[in-house]
């Protein structure tokens, strides 16, 4: 899958995103925020678990670190059931290539965590994969958990601790 699919499930879900084309890849958030000359803070990414083999994807703030021991808690398992999943594992389960997967969209229905922080952010929007490495899809936090559904965990602690 690419942008162009994505843009599809856009439209036919009548979600409030727009798909950025960029003349740079951007497989980081430093990339990325550097490209659209935006903050860091501004950038979301999605993180592919499997926990016991399920996925489970976690949409938190790009400055973020995930604590996997916060999510094992979360889901109610031990931390040793849950692990990242590989590129391969990404591109199967979602149809995107790692660096590139939207926070929605996927060739699969994945249960999806939205880390609490994404949802304070103070900017009017946010920048999250958008299906090709040179895409970012802009949207308000608020239409993004809008999307993706009720689950808002905190999962992740800053990368200055």
């Amino acid at each position: 899958m690419n942008a162009t699919n994505l843009q599809q499930y856009i439209t036919q879900n009548q979600i409030d995103a727009e798909i950025l084309f960029l003349e740079v890849e951007t497989p980081t958030v430093e990339a990325a925020a550097l490209a659209l000359g935006v903050l860091p803070e501004q950038i979301i990414k999605s993180v592919l678990f499997l926990a016991d083999k399920e996925p489970v994807l976690v949409i938190a703030s790009g400055l973020a670190r995930l604590n996997y021991k916060l999510l094992a808690d979360y889901l109610g398992m031990s931390r040793r059931r849950v692990k990242i999943a590989g590129p391969d594992e990404v591109l199967v389960i979602t149809g995107y290539v790692a660096g590139s997967v939207p926070p929605f969209g996927h060739v699969q229905p994945i249960r999806t965590v939205v880390e609490t922080a994404v949802l304070s952010l103070p900017h009017p929007h946010i920048y999250g994969g958008g299906g090709d490495i040179n895409a970012l899809m802009k949207l308000t936090a608020a239409e993004l958990q809008r999307v993706v559904g009720g689950e808002v965990a905190q999962l992740a602690v800053s990368r200055e601790q």
